[in-house]
Formats: structure tokens, sequence, C-alpha cells
């Protein structure tokens, strides 16, 4: 007979609020973050696009630092998704950096 499986331990903070810290401390990429918050990659879209819109509100950003592809240098400056694109429209290949994500205060 197998053993019951233990429920997780309860969070001490909510994903956003961890994103936040996390995203202060300086640039991550969205496996990075998946890694220090433990979530999906793919839930955490849906949480960034959240927490740009709450930073707007207090009059910060979420920075991001576009995707490239890393063959031949376009950068995916356009892209409104956050996630990684699956090939370059310049050259088609498949070697493209993750986007980076940041928390910046305007400039004064």
């Amino acid at each position: 007979m197998s053993q019951p499986v233990p429920d997780p331990p309860p969070r001490a903070r909510t994903v956003r609020n961890a994103l936040r810290h996390e995203l202060s401390r300086g640039s991550a990429t969205l496996g990075e973050l998946s890694k220090c918050i433990s979530v999906a990659e793919k839930q955490l879209i849906a949480h960034l696009e959240h927490l740009a819109r709450s930073l707007a509100a207090e009059g910060r950003k979420l920075t991001i630092e576009p995707a490239r592809c890393l063959a031949c240098g376009y950068v995916f400056i356009e892209r409104a998704r956050l996630t990684k694109p699956s090939r370059c429209p310049s050259c088609r290949r498949t070697r493209i950096s993750h986007p980076r994500f940041l928390i910046t205060d305007p400039s004064p």
C-alpha cells in the first residue's frame, strides 16, 4: 500500500511578492525565477504580466532585456510576449537567449 503524499509547506509569501523581491535584487530569466520561487515557468508569465501592471500603478517599471539570436545578433525589440522566441526571423536558427527581467525605478 502506498503512503499518501504530504501537502507542500505553506508559502511565507505570495508568488508575486516573491517575484517582486527576486527582481528587485537583479535581473533574471524565467528559468532562473522558476528555480528561485519554485513555480513553473508557464505560471510565471501571467504573474509577470500582472506585476508589470501593479508596478506601473506605483510609478515603477518591469524592464525587459529582449531576447537575442546568438548566431546573427538579431534583437527581438518589438516582441510583446514574455517568453523566448523559437527561432530567429533573420537567420532561422534556434540559438536564442532568454529575455531578462528587472524592476527599475523611474529616473529623476
